[in-house]
């Protein structure tokens, strides 16, 4: 079984940067491609990003694009997520999730589509 733990999130002013980490254990890191979702209270839980297993591809939602940055470190079981120039419309629970990938390219941005889910972390931007 995976485990995933995000950890970063927190307050900051609209402008302002964070940088989320995504630590996985129990698997083998590399055979998994990587997405970070966000969900806003009273809204459904939304794709931000993914990144391929190799870290060879990535898929941004337009909404972050030029803003937020993925990147995966397979020998330290980790994937990260910076983010720059925060808004208040970024407020939201950011999950990481792991689906199933040895090779290929592919990509998913739908949330059913990944099998494994850490318990989230709080971003909130203040305007």
């Amino acid at each position: 079984q995976v485990q995933l733990v995000e950890s970063g999130g927190g307050l900051v002013q609209a402008g302002g940067s964070l940088r989320l980490s995504c630590a996985a254990s129990g698997r083998t890191f590399s055979n998994y491609a990587m997405g970070w979702f966000r969900q806003a209270p009273g809204k459904e839980r939304e794709f931000v990003v993914a990144i391929s297993w190799s870290g060879g591809s990535t898929l941004y939602a337009d909404f972050v694009k030029g803003r937020f940055t993925i990147s995966r470190d397979n020998p330290k079981n980790t994937g990260y997520l910076q983010m720059k120039s925060l808004k208040p419309e970024d407020t939201a629970v950011y999950y990481c999730a792991l689906r199933l990938q040895f090779q290929g390219r592919s990509l998913w941005v739908l949330p059913n589509e990944y099998e494994h889910w850490g318990q989230g972390t709080q971003v909130t931007v203040s305007s």
